[in-house]
């Protein structure tokens, strides 16, 4: 999970440090393990951006909610006039992947077709079958090998090359899915947000999305998310895509 401060200076790192606070003690609430792996320390207060890696069963599955623009409004401690200030943060959580990469072909995955090879190479190359074609039938992937007289040793290195090929293939998966999971960064600005932190006028803690709201604000901020997690992981299950609510002017 990654915490950034939206504009707003020293009011919205502090409330990023909020954040970071509230998924730790979440963390400690669950009994999950929490590392915070970098963590840059605001001019005044707060934090300009924090990174915390969470272990535990289910842990990207509870917390992919949290991804998207959080809002606050309160009574700004920086403000020597006591005005009501409205800050931004976003949290961006991504699934930690295992960069080791095991291709396992099976031989029903695959069909392998051997034929005469051509060119020069002599009587055993021209006239004997020594050349092999493997099919990879998911994916459509076609290697082929004739350059040792041996259908043996010809099978051995076009299944190597199918292995790299299907190696890339994956790779390609993993950054197309990376790729995917930046598109879905929002703006750390007003009209993004997905769920709003109301301390002043009122206390309420309301989820854009799934229209589920706490008036206690300090048991929340305090780790305690599991009925926003659990709010949104069911309306996601029953609705399928969620949208995001409209800005409340009386919460600007």
């Amino acid at each position: 999970m990654t915490i950034k401060p939206g504009a707003g200076g020293t009011e919205s790192q502090d409330w990023a440090s909020i954040l970071l606070r509230m998924y730790l003690r979440w963390a400690e609430r669950k009994k999950m393990a929490a590392v915070v792996l970098d963590e840059t320390p605001g001019e005044e207060a707060g934090i300009k951006s924090a990174t915390i890696q969470f272990g535990g069963e289910n842990a990207y599955g509870l917390l992919t909610g949290e991804t998207g623009v959080h809002r606050l409004v309160r009574i700004s401690p920086f403000d020597q006039a006591a005005r009501r200030h409205t800050s931004f943060a976003s949290v961006f959580v991504i699934p930690e992947i295992d960069d080791k990469i095991e291709i396992d072909v099976k031989p029903e995955e695959i069909r392998v077709d051997t034929f005469r090879a051509g060119g020069a190479g002599g009587q055993n190359v021209n006239k004997v079958e020594t050349a092999v074609r493997i099919t990879h039938l998911a994916s459509n992937i076609v290697v082929q090998c004739q350059a040792e007289r041996s259908q043996h040793k010809n099978r051995e290195i076009a299944m190597k090359m199918l292995r790299s090929r299907l190696y890339d293939l994956e790779i390609q998966k993993r950054q197309a899915a990376t790729d995917k999971l930046d598109e879905s960064k929002l703006d750390i600005s007003f009209g993004s947000q997905i769920r709003s932190y109301v301390m002043q006028p009122y206390r309420l803690i309301k989820d854009h999305r799934t229209k589920f709201e706490v008036g206690d604000v300090d048991r929340v901020l305090d780790g305690d998310l599991d009925p926003f997690i659990r709010s949104y992981l069911m309306a996601k299950k029953t609705k399928g895509k969620l949208s995001v609510e409209p800005d409340d002017p009386d919460d600007a």
